[in-house]
């Protein structure tokens, strides 16, 4: 009996759904009068949409004015992207314009006694923000057109983040490279300066010596 192989199709899809980055979904409990940041690294202009919510501590119950948070999302140089002040839930969506790490930071204003807010954050990026259910309804195409549209967005999207990963590898090395350099100047002026410290030193003994007729 022979074994079975996987026409390579197949084993392309598997491959490409197991690069795939799923989106970026967690829940986190935030203390009073703290802040706590979420980072994600997105290159140039990448679209990225992220939506929020505090949990409710009492379902069915009104929502606690104490469990309101604000939230701020900033771009790697500093740049407000989105602002809620003292709010329950809310959403952002933007394309980067600065390649790096953007912060969305959540805070929660002092109580006593402390509280320990639940948060629920989802942060999605690239080709996981497009909504392929209202490309089917609107292309009115079938479900394997459909399925390799979205083999096609996700092969570009690992392109496009493989080069992107390479430029900030590059970057990488031009600053080792720099650094290394520049060491290797430091300690060579060091050795330098050492050198002339202790031959400035020679001389004086040398002269105080000379003075003291001690030569």
């Amino acid at each position: 009996m022979t074994g079975f192989r996987a026409p390579p199709l197949v084993l392309a899809v598997v491959v490409v759904l197991c690069l795939s980055s799923p989106a970026r979904s967690l829940r986190f409990d935030l203390e009073s009068g703290h802040t706590r940041c979420v980072a994600e690294d997105i290159k140039m202009e990448a679209m990225a949409v992220g939506k929020y919510h505090v949990v409710n501590p009492s379902e069915g119950q009104p929502f606690p004015d104490s469990h309101k948070i604000t939230v701020r999302v900033t771009s790697p140089y500093g740049n407000n992207i989105h602002f809620g002040d003292q709010v329950e839930s809310g959403n952002f969506a933007f394309t980067s314009t600065e390649a790096g790490d953007y912060l969305a930071c959540f805070s929660a204003g002092d109580h006593k006694p402390p509280l320990t807010i639940p948060v629920e954050f989802e942060w999605k990026t690239g080709m996981a923000t497009k909504d392929w259910t209202n490309v089917a309804k609107k292309g009115q195409i079938d479900v394997m057109e459909l399925e390799l549209k979205k083999l096609m967005d996700t092969i570009q999207s690992i392109h496009d983040e493989m080069f992107y990963l390479r430029g900030r590898e590059e970057e990488m090395q031009d600053l080792n490279r720099a650094t290394n350099s520049r060491m290797a100047w430091f300690t060579a002026l060091s050795l330098l300066i050492c050198l002339s410290v202790a031959g400035l030193q020679l001389w004086h003994l040398k002269t105080f010596f000379e003075r003291k007729k001690l030569l």
